[in-house]
């Protein structure tokens, strides 16, 4: 293998510099998303009814899951007046509703949810609205964060256990299968390959046992509750989890199978070959166990699903063997170098082959997945997400540095190892040398020649070679192992980044619920119309003002107050108003206003369509006289909320 020469290992090393930084968008390892956000609810935040709703339906950015207790509705007792559990507000999956009790009484209730988002997170949130005033309400809810709670911190310390197990798992079969099949005898790297293994099925399980209590929000205690655990297996991240634990099964019968193979090799000896068909059962395995969190996590919700999941499979999948494979070399020149043995320098050129190749695949698919999760390049500051990306791009960074010197370290090996499996030296036979019997000896040590006196003929004797300088290749397998270790150290500290970004709501999907919430604040709360009418009198006119809330298409309350000339509140005996679309040929709608003492109202009124609707309004000012004038108001339409 030639070697690289330092300037070209130096501009690769800059391009690879220059390609994390580009890269700011590296995405997680879970790859992303999005969580869900609430987009609506009906009735709304702190809203005032007049009469009890019926239902509450609530609305979200994506497709929810949710339990018997998701949705729960607690009187100003705190008592509950759902009897049913939630179900889908006409089979939209992004929606959640509940039928209330007959006859609640006046006071404020407060709205208590916690569903799962399509990515598997669970999101909650409460609200409260009221019935005919506000009132004090004893109705308590948690208003701490998910992952704050025991169940909460498990479930991320399993999380991270789980991406550790794949990387050893995936890292160590890759070296041994790519980069050097000895070391698989080798006692460091067999324990190295089934501690993952065991990482691996330990975290599976423990997160299968949580997932419940996690959804739910339940204790610690509740892991073995059977019922619970049967309806995680039947959801998709409990479904996806199940099918690791499959998966890790067959992988270590064949672990057994190739260990098998590599039995006694402890001597340094190569073994036998895994063999290609080993190879590509071996990848199955490593795309399989990736796509249980590909299917399950960040990448099933959101945008381009279709493309999202194997991009991040693969994401994954590279992820284990550079970070695995960075482990396994280390141990591995440790473990050889106190044996006062070297690793061969092609097996160290063809990891760094690997790893480079890895690395690669890395920054291409975290730079789509993070321009899916975070949108905009504002989003980096501005969000968690974004700030916790940036977090993971600069340790990104510094593995690429630590990692130029690997790569000169590795180049001297190559470089030093190249002439030593090219060049071989030969050995001149001997030749008889013709002496006369009775002559002294002369050594060619000594200075004898050809000529010298006696006869003696020296013919064929060859001038040893000059002593070539003395290169320990131990010396720089040394300090790969030093650069190596530091490159590992950091990639465990990406990884525990990456585990928390799978964790967090991704840029996209926070603003999506901000721009959500920013729509409905930005919706107007009441139409309001002023119209002028003649009170019967010269130079006395006054004016009728009504008020639409919240003046879009649906239920409305109508609010009419009557103004004398001077401005004042005026008294009239009637009051009536309709409502005409005449561009649809609705109409008229009779408002049916009732006398509130000082002002006119109606708290039910529903407009079927928007648009601009006419006003017909009739005052009565006195037994005999009356007048009808006519407005006009704007009806807005309902607001449109994103696609699940």
């Amino acid at each position: 293998m030639r070697p690289v020469p330092r300037p070209a290992r130096t501009s690769l090393t800059v391009l690879a510099l220059l390609a994390a930084v580009c890269a700011l968008l590296v995405g997680g390892a879970g790859s992303a998303f999005a969580h869900a956000g609430l987009s609506g609810s009906d009735p709304a935040d702190s809203t005032v009814l007049k009469e009890a709703p019926r239902h509450v339906t609530l609305t979200f950015t994506e497709s929810v899951t949710f339990s018997e207790d998701s949705l729960r509705v607690l009187s100003p007792e705190n008592r509950r007046v759902n009897p049913a559990p939630a179900q889908y507000a006409d089979g939209k999956s992004n929606t959640a509703r509940v039928q209330l009790s007959d006859e609640l009484p006046q006071g404020t209730y407060t709205v208590a949810w916690r569903v799962v988002s399509a990515d598997g997170h669970p999101i909650s949130g409460a609200f409260v609205f009221s019935i005919g005033k506000p009132s004090e309400t004893a109705a308590v809810v948690p208003d701490g964060s998910l992952d704050d709670s025991a169940v909460g911190r498990l479930y991320a310390f399993f999380r991270h256990l789980a991406y550790s197990g794949l990387a050893l798992l995936v890292g160590a079969a890759a070296f041994v299968a790519v980069c050097l099949p000895g070391a698989g005898g080798e006692r460091p790297v067999r324990r190295l390959l089934a501690a993952g293994w065991a990482v691996l099925v330990v975290s599976t399980v423990a997160l299968l046992l949580l997932r419940g209590p996690y959804e739910t929000g339940g204790g610690p205690t509740s892991v073995f509750d059977l019922s619970q655990l049967g309806r995680t297996v039947v959801g998709r991240p409990g479904a996806a989890l199940v099918v690791r634990l499959v998966l890790l099964a067959a992988a270590a019968v064949l672990l057994g199978r190739c260990a098998v193979r590599l039995r006694g090799r402890d001597d340094g000896a190569e073994p036998r070959d895994l063999g290609r068909r080993d190879r590509r059962v071996g990848a199955a395995f490593a795309l399989g166990l990736a796509f249980t969190w590909a299917a399950a996590e960040h990448a099933s919700a959101g945008i381009q699903v279709p493309l999202a999941v194997p991009v991040a499979v693969l994401h994954l999948v590279a992820m284990g063997v550079w970070l695995g494979g960075l482990i396994t070399l280390a141990i591995v020149l440790r473990s050889r170098g106190a044996a006062g043995r070297t690793v061969p320098a092609d097996a160290v050129g063809r990891f760094s082959t690997m790893a480079f190749a890895a690395v690669a695949v890395l920054v291409g698919t975290g730079m789509y997945q993070s321009w899916r999760q975070v949108g905009s390049w504002e989003a980096l500051t501005t969000t968690s997400y974004g700030r916790t990306l940036l977090v993971k791009v600069a340790v990104v960074v510094a593995v690429l540095w630590v990692a130029s010197f690997s790569r000169r370290w590795t180049g001297r090996l190559l470089h030093e190892a190249a002439p030593a499996a090219g060049s071989t030296r030969t050995v001149p036979e001997p030749e008889r040398v013709k002496v006369t019997v009775g002559a002294p000896d002369v050594p060619a040590a000594a200075g004898g020649a050809p000529d010298a006196p006696g006869g003696g003929e020296v013919r064929g004797a060859a001038v040893p070679p000059p002593p070539e300088a003395d290169v320990d290749p131990r010396a720089h397998q040394r300090g790969l192992r030093r650069t190596v270790a530091v490159e590992a150290a950091l990639g465990v500290v990406i990884l525990a980044v990456s585990t928390l970004l799978t964790g967090t709501q991704p840029s996209r999907a926070a603003g999506e619920s901000a721009a959500a919430a920013v729509a409905a604040a930005q919706e107007p709360q009441a139409k309001v119309a002023t119209v002028p009418f003649d009170m019967g009198k010269a130079g006395h006119q006054g004016a009728v003002q009504i008020t639409l809330a919240p003046g879009r298409v649906g239920e409305n309350t109508v609010e009419a107050v009557v103004f004398s000339a001077d401005g004042g509140l005026a008294t009239v005996p009637e009051l009536r108003l309709t409502l005409t679309q005449e561009a649809l040929g609705i109409g008229p709608i009779d408002a049916k206003l009732k006398n509130q003492k000082g002002f006119w109202a109606v708290y039910d009124l529903q407009l079927p369509m928007p648009g601009e609707w006419t006003l017909n309004i009739t005052v009565r000012t006195s037994e005999i006289d009356q007048v009808t004038v006519r407005g006009s108001v704007h009806i807005a339409a309902l607001p449109r909320r994103p696609a699940a």
